[in-house]
C-alpha cells in the first residue's frame, strides 16, 4: 500500500476538511494523491479556492498540492487509504454524538473495496472504532473487516492556533487491527511526520491514550479554577501564587480559565459514558466537568459583585466583553464558555457589548444569538457614556498588546477591568481590577 501511495497509483482521502482533516489533506499532498471529502458543498466552494473556513491557512497553503476537493461518493471510491477526521460533539445531555462518526462511516463504508484501508482520527472512547464503526464499514460495503480490508485508529494532535507543535513535528499514535495493518498504517504517517510516530499495541489503547490527553487537562485546569475560587475569598491573585510555587522544579504550571472548545470541554464526557456502561461512576472527572462547566456562571457572579462595590447598579450596566471565540487566536467559537458569562450578566440585567477580531459575526448570531460589535461602535459607546465594565475573556495576541491607556477612554469612572486570563497583572492602575 505504501509503494502504491508513493507512487500515487493509490489515493489517500480525507472525510472531514475541518481542523483536524485539512491539515492532513495539504500535508499528504504536498507528496502524493490526495481526495478531500466533505459533505458541506459550502466548505468545499471556499476550499477549492483556497480559502479555509477555519482561518489557519493562508491561500498559498493550497498552491501546488494534488488534492480534489468533492463530496461525490465516486470520487471517494477512487482513494484507497482513508482517514476519517469529523466531530465527535457532545449533546445537549452531555452524552457523545456519534451521529457525524456514523454518518461518516456510512459513506467510506459505501466506497470502500476489498485492499483498503481505514484509519479513524475523531476522538472516541475506547472500543468506539471496533464496536461502533467498524460494524458500519461492513453493512456498506459488504466485506469483511481484517480479511477484506484493514482498518486502524491514529488519534489527531492538532492544536488550533500553535505555530509550534504542528502536525508535522509532533509524534503520531499509530494502531491497527493486525500487525499488517499497524505497519501499513505507521509507514504512511511516518512519511509526513518528522519525529516519528507510537505504534500502540492495541486500537482502544490508542484511543485511551486521546481521550486521556484532555482529560488530564481538563482535571488539572478544574483544580487550578477551584483553587482560583478559594483564593478569591482569601483576597489572594491565583497568578501571583502560580508564579510563587512555578519556583519549585517539580511544580506542573496549570491556569484557571474557562474550559471550551470542542477537545478538553467534551471529550471527558465520552470516558465517562463509557465508564458508566461498565457500572463505574468515575468521581474525579465528573468533578473536574462540573468546575469547569460553572465557571462562566462564578465570574459572571463575581462581575456583578464588583460593580456592586464601586457604588453602581446591576441593573442596565453597560459591560463590554472582549473575545468570543473558545481560545486565543482562532476562530472557532464551538462550545464557547464565554457565552456563559454573557448570558450570566443578562440574567442580572447588564446590558452586553461583545467584540471578537477572529469570531465570524455571522456565526455567533446563528450559534447564540449574539450580536458581534466593531470597534467604531466601542469608541461610539465609550465617549456617550463609558463602560461600567470590561472583560477581557480571551487573550487574542491584540488584547495582549493593549495597555490602559486603551480601556480609559472607553469606560465611565469607577469602571471595572475583569482579566480572567491575568494578562494586565500588575499594569493597572486608575481601574478596579480583579482576575481569576
Amino acid at each position: 500500500m505504501i509503494d502504491k501511495i508513493r507512487n500515487k497509483s493509490a489515493k489517500i482521502a480525507l472525510v472531514g476538511l475541518g481542523y483536524v482533516g485539512l491539515p492532513i489533506a495539504l500535508e499528504f499532498a504536498k507528496k502524493y494523491s490526495v481526495v478531500g471529502f466533505d459533505i458541506s458543498e459550502e466548505r468545499l466552494d471556499k476550499l477549492r479556492k483556497g480559502i479555509d473556513p477555519s482561518n489557519e491557512f493562508e491561500p498559498e497553503n493550497f498552491i501546488g498540492k494534488d488534492i480534489e476537493f468533492t463530496s461525490s461518493i465516486d470520487k471517494l471510491a477512487e482513494a484507497s487509504f482513508y482517514i476519517v477526521a469529523v466531530p465527535t460533539p457532545i449533546d445537549k445531555f452531555n452524552q457523545p454524538d456519534l451521529k457525524p462518526l456514523i454518518s461518516a462511516s456510512v459513506s467510506v463504508g459505501k466506497a470502500l473495496k476489498r485492499g483498503d484501508y481505514v484509519v479513524y482520527e475523531s476522538t472516541v472512547y475506547p472500543g468506539c472504532t471496533e464496536d461502533d464503526c467498524v460494524p458500519v464499514l461492513e453493512q456498506y460495503s459488504g466485506l469483511k473487516a481484517g480479511v477484506d480490508f484493514k482498518f486502524g485508529y491514529s488519534p489527531e494532535r492538532i492544536n488550533p492556533g500553535d505555530k509550534v507543535h504542528t502536525l508535522t513535528n509532533t509524534v503520531k499514535i499509530v494502531s491497527g487491527c493486525d500487525d499488517q495493518a499497524l505497519e501499513t498504517i505507521a509507514a504512511v504517517y511516518d512519511s509526513i511526520i518528522i519525529p516519528g510516530v507510537h505504534k500502540a499495541p492495541k486500537i482502544k489503547v490508542a484511543e485511551a491514550a486521546k481521550i486521556i490527553e484532555n482529560t488530564q487537562r481538563d482535571v488539572n485546569i478544574a483544580l487550578m479554577n477551584e483553587l482560583s475560587i478559594i483564593f478569591s475569598r482569601m483576597d489572594i491573585n491565583t497568578f501571583d501564587v502560580l508564579e510563587a510555587a512555578g519556583t519549585k522544579w517539580n511544580f506542573q504550571k496549570f491556569f484557571p480559565g474557562l474550559v471550551g472548545g470542542h477537545c478538553i470541554g467534551v471529550d471527558p464526557y465520552y470516558l465517562v459514558h463509557k465508564a458508566k456502561e461498565l457500572k463505574y461512576h468515575p468521581q474525579i472527572i465528573n468533578a473536574g466537568r462540573f468546575i469547569n462547566d460553572s465557571m462562566g456562571g462564578y465570574i459572571g457572579k463575581k462581575i456583578v459583585k464588583q460593580i456592586i462595590a464601586e457604588g453602581k447598579s446591576v441593573l442596565g450596566a453597560r459591560i463590554l466583553v472582549l473575545g468570543i471565540t473558545f481560545k486565543e487566536n482562532v476562530s472557532d467559537i464551538r462550545n464557547s464558555k464565554v457565552v456563559d458569562i454573557v448570558k450570566e450578566l443578562e440574567d442580572y440585567g447588564c446590558k452586553v457589548d461583545v467584540a471578537d477580531p477572529y469570531a465570524s459575526a455571522s456565526e455567533v448570531m446563528h450559534e447564540y444569538n449574539i450580536r458581534l460589535s466593531d470597534q467604531k461602535e466601542i469608541a461610539q459607546y465609550g465617549k456617550e457614556r463609558g463602560y461600567d465594565a470590561v472583560v477581557v475573556a480571551v487573550a487574542h495576541s491584540q488584547y495582549r498588546n493593549l495597555d490602559e491607556n486603551y480601556f480609559l477612554p472607553i469606560v465611565a469612572d469607577n469602571s471595572v477591568l475583569v482579566d480572567i486570563k491575568g494578562i494586565y497583572k500588575g499594569k493597572i492602575s486608575q481601574m478596579k481590577y480583579w482576575s481569576l
